[in-house]
């Protein structure tokens, strides 16, 4: 039997003999277990180590903690409490709780095995961490939190170029675990802060033949840097910047280099009787002066470019599993408001094919033209992928 003790901190900081008194009755009845809650999740972390510290000088039963995170320091709660003795911790993985959720096990488990050597896991089991997190956010329905400590996509990224430089030499200079320990793993971004040692550790991880004499190396980050200024970027969108590094190559040849022409067409119909508009897209494509045009309808114009791009493209490319390309999320972010409709847009796509996402970018004042860009950089990925498994 567990005695969950209610508001405990608030009702110690009102009348603290009572409060106690409660856990004494508990520990007469039987109670193998004294949860101190922080109910209302403002206690701070000296105040928590304060009350623990008086309170289990009178009680023989072991205790434990419930901490909720209004104050943004319920894992700290729950990491004073057990360095003071509590054998028990409340908690939910990645937070998820009442108002702002309750301790995060996803910081609290490697804090205890990694941090206080508290063998509360096996190694083999908080390898799993990153992916349990994520099983639990698809089931929750809720997106990734990418600055999520441990877990998250950011919490080993390295963007500015000493950054990734000083890490290449010494993970422990920006890196404070091994990030596998926890199932992740360091991620090198490319922006315009990169530096060439982002670029070199980049090309190594997608295994891209690059080294510090490649003329090819300056190019790249040349253009990484332009197309940053323009609006682009690529921190999520790494099928892009994965094409881009390969461009810059002199071996490489656009799977779209067969076309001749490869155009769009769309039309945005909104009739009287319906109250909804509908899309048609057409797409031209000519090779040796064959021409050949598809068109689909979508319930937006870019859902309808998509579908077309998908209807005609794999008559070219059979068997590469284009036909299982999902667009999975679509963003668009003004980046020039004060030009009103006129604005420069940035197009950033999540694609899948069931087994596999990535990430393209398109940048445009028309955000059909940037959501085109984006779309034929995530089809030309997918291609590249399917040759790379011959």
């Amino acid at each position: 039997m567990f005695y969950d003790a209610e508001h405990f901190f608030d009702g110690y900081k009102a009348n603290p003999e009572y409060a106690v008194r409660t856990l004494l009755a508990a520990e007469a009845a039987g109670a193998e277990c004294l949860v101190l809650c922080d109910t209302n999740g403002g206690t701070l972390p000296q105040d928590v180590e304060k009350v623990i510290s008086t309170v289990r000088k009178r009680i023989k039963t072991p205790f434990g903690i419930h901490a909720h995170n209004d104050s943004e320091v319920a894992v700290a709660n729950s990491l004073a409490a057990i360095r003071l003795g509590a054998v028990h911790v409340h908690g939910t993985m990645n937070g998820y709780g009442e108002r702002c959720g309750n301790a995060n096990l996803c910081s609290v488990i490697p804090a205890l095995k990694l941090k206080l050597g508290i063998d509360c896991v096996s190694d083999a089991n908080l390898a799993r961490l990153r992916e349990v997190s994520r099983f639990v956010d698809e089931l929750a329905n809720l997106p990734h939190r990418k600055r999520q400590p441990y877990v998250g996509d950011s919490a080993f990224a390295h963007k500015a170029g000493v950054h990734v430089d000083a890490v290449a030499k010494n993970p422990l200079t920006y890196e404070h675990i091994i990030p596998e320990q926890v199932g992740n793993k360091r991620r090198i971004l490319v922006s315009d802060m990169a530096g060439k040692s982002n670029i070199l550790q980049k090309a190594a991880e997608l295994n891209i033949a690059l080294d510090k004499e490649s003329p090819e190396l300056s190019a790249i980050l040349k253009k990484v840097k332009e197309l940053e200024n323009e609006g682009y970027e690529f921190e999520g969108a790494e099928g892009s910047l994965e094409l881009l590094m390969l461009r810059a190559g002199h071996n490489y040849e656009s799977v779209f280099a067969m076309f001749d022409r490869i155009d769009y067409r769309i039309l945005t119909e909104k009739r009287k009787v319906d109250p909804h508009p509908v899309s048609e897209a057409t797409v031209t494509v000519e090779v040796g002066g064959n021409v050949e045009h598809t068109a689909a309808w979508g319930n937006g114009p870019v859902n309808a470019l998509d579908k077309a791009l998908r209807k005609i493209l794999p008559r070219y490319f059979p068997g590469k599993g284009l036909e299982k390309v999902r667009l999975l999320d679509y963003k668009v972010r003004v980046l020039t408001a004060a030009e009103g409709t006129a604005a420069r847009v940035r197009v950033l796509i999540e694609s899948g094919d069931g087994r596999n996402k990535w990430g393209t970018v398109g940048v445009s004042e028309n955000v059909i033209e940037a959501s085109w860009q984006a779309l034929v950089d995530s089809i030309e990925y997918k291609l590249l992928r399917a040759s790379k498994k011959k």
